[in-house]
């Protein structure tokens, strides 16, 4: 328990009413956890207006109640009853929340890691980093949290947990003697105060690009969502110097911190000194292996690494960056930990059952991502690569044509399908991307199965993009993603790399409100044996159009 005045400390805007310093028990926003004694927090959510339950939470016992001063719900509130008002539901709950936890971000060294791409890499890497300097780690990330010990799913799609959730997992953390803590930050947990509360220490960008924009309305607003992070950072900031966001973060910081850049080219734009500057040069990328030097105090070093491909280089640095320059780690000690690293599950994963090709599972579900991890494999091999994708529902529209197109400039075949359609129609998101893949002039195959002792040829590989700037010559569209994978597994020849892309470490695929099982490992390792992985709403539909299915 908590006097209520010892809670409000940390706000810095609100009215009360009916005020007195009472005892409380626990705070939430969920009406469904109010005991008596608690606190209650109401704001205005994306789909649900909290104020709405807060008869119910009076009902449960509530003795005081938090609103928004915006709210247009007009509730007569008992007179026993404390009221506060304050600016913001969501930012209040995340201070609220950390005063509860008696500021558990204070005791440690925060660290967190935001971008479009490669936040859950770079989070790993500087764990990893840590790690092997000997200090007591902690980590939140999109696939898991790790407290001393014990490793536990952050859940379903959400990266950022809630406020709640997240000053829960601090104080474990503060309780566990953890040092340092890297938080793989969203643009969302940023906007919707998740991690409001939050004392960071270090800021680290990876990068920003196309993402989020049925969210945040534009690109530009989406950079002022990422970069509210460093409005929160106390320390240090590391920017990434090759990112079109460089030059807006150097006047955002503005001289309140240092910061660090990083970065494979030397195209600074801004004519601000950065307090260092780390870059990659003689970079070697290989089908299984990244090597590249780096300059730290007049000293070269050579960082070798399993990850592939640029982008893994960008995320590498970001972690020395990070840990050499910033927390003075010593250099011998990262490098280890580098070439020692193996990797993230579902990120550039490679399943293997014995087949005569390679199969690999990655989370890449932005047109940048994407076209990162296809443009690494068109430079490296020569053989074919066949992708295997969809584009989310309720998100961005404009990827849907984005993430089409890219496929077929670099892949030799492309096969659309299902990722988390939502409540929107499966079939007419894959008409949106069918037309623009058959606008680039690529046939769609055949992929029945009277068809598949001798599929749709397609050509051989070639280092040269085809028709209209593209190298695919065939797609093809199945919704079934269970069946799409199989697909991708019979058309491939030996040497080929079969990929997919947009689930990752995911567990789940969301048709309209359910979440149904599923895990693009399991499928493609079910693939690789000759079977097809059927959990999906889609399977008992076949090849065939998925139109039937009908929303709630």
């Amino acid at each position: 328990m908590m006097k209520l005045e010892k809670l409000i400390q940390p706000l810095q805007k609100y009215n009360l009413r009916n005020y007195t310093n009472i005892e409380i028990t626990n705070i939430t926003a969920d009406s469904r956890q109010v005991m008596p004694g608690s606190l209650f927090v109401a704001y205005k959510g994306i789909y649900v207006d909290g104020h709405t339950f807060i008869p119910q939470a009076l009902k449960g016992g509530a003795v005081a109640i938090m609103t928004e001063e915006d709210s247009n719900i007009t509730l007569e509130i008992p007179k026993n009853i404390t009221l506060i008002k304050t600016p913001n539901g969501r930012e209040a709950l995340g201070n609220l929340m950390s005063a509860w936890y008696d500021y558990p971000s204070k005791k440690l060294t925060l660290i967190s890691v935001t971008g479009t791409d490669g936040k859950t890499s770079t989070t790993n890497l500087i764990y990893t980093i840590l790690k092997k300097a000997g200090h007591k780690v902690g980590m939140i990330t999109s696939v898991n949290v790790v407290i001393g010990d014990d490793v536990s799913s952050t859940g379903l799609h959400t990266t950022t947990p809630d406020a709640p959730d997240m000053q829960r997992y601090l104080a474990q953390m503060v309780e566990a003697q953890t040092e340092f803590c890297i938080l793989e930050t969203t643009s969302h947990g940023l906007a919707q105060h998740r991690v409001a509360g939050c004392d960071f220490d270090i800021g680290v960008m990876t990068n920003i690009t196309h993402e989020h924009l049925d969210t945040h309305g534009s690109l530009q607003e989406y950079r002022r969502a990422k970069a509210r992070l460093f409005d929160m950072t106390k320390k240090l900031a590391i920017l990434n110097g090759d990112d079109r966001s460089y030059g807006f973060l150097q006047k955002r910081i503005d001289g309140r911190i240092p910061f660090i850049a990083y970065g494979i080219q030397n195209n600074q734009p801004s004519p601000c000194t950065p307090q260092s500057l780390l870059q990659a040069d003689n970079i070697i990328l290989r089908p299984d292996m990244t090597c590249f030097d780096i300059i730290i105090d007049n000293q070269t070093y050579t960082v070798e690494s399993e990850l592939i491909g640029k982008f893994n280089v960008s995320n590498m640095l970001a972690a020395l960056a990070t840990t050499v320059l910033g927390l003075d780690i010593k250099p011998q000690l990262a490098l280890r930990a580098l070439r020692q690293f193996k990797g993230i599950s579902g990120r550039m994963e490679r399943i293997d059952m014995g087949q005569p090709f390679t199969a690999i599972v990655d989370f890449a579900h932005t047109p940048n991502s994407l076209r990162q991890v296809l443009e690494t494999f068109h430079a490296i091999t020569n053989k074919r690569i066949i992708a295997i994708l969809g584009s989310a529902g309720l998100r961005d529209v404009d990827k849907r044509t984005a993430m089409a197109c890219i496929s077929v400039e670099f892949a030799d075949i492309t096969i659309i399908t299902a990722e988390d359609p939502r409540t929107e129609n499966l079939d007419e998101i894959l008409d949106v991307m069918a037309n623009a893949i058959i606008e680039k002039g690529v046939e769609m195959g055949d992929p029945s199965p009277s068809n598949m002792g001798d599929p749709t040829p397609c050509p051989s590989p070639s280092k040269e993009r085809g028709w209209g700037g593209v190298k695919s010559h065939v797609f093809y569209r199945v919704p079934d993603r269970g069946r799409a994978i199989l697909l991708g597994t019979q058309l491939a020849q030996p040497g080929d790399i079969v990929i997919t892309f947009g689930k990752g470490h995911e567990q789940s695929m969301c048709f309209d409100t359910t979440e149904y099982a599923w895990d693009d490992r399991q499928a493609m390792r079910s693939a690789l044996q000759g079977k097809p992985l059927l959990t999906l709403p889609t399977a008992e539909f076949g090849i065939r159009s998925y139109e039937k299915y009908n929303h709630v």
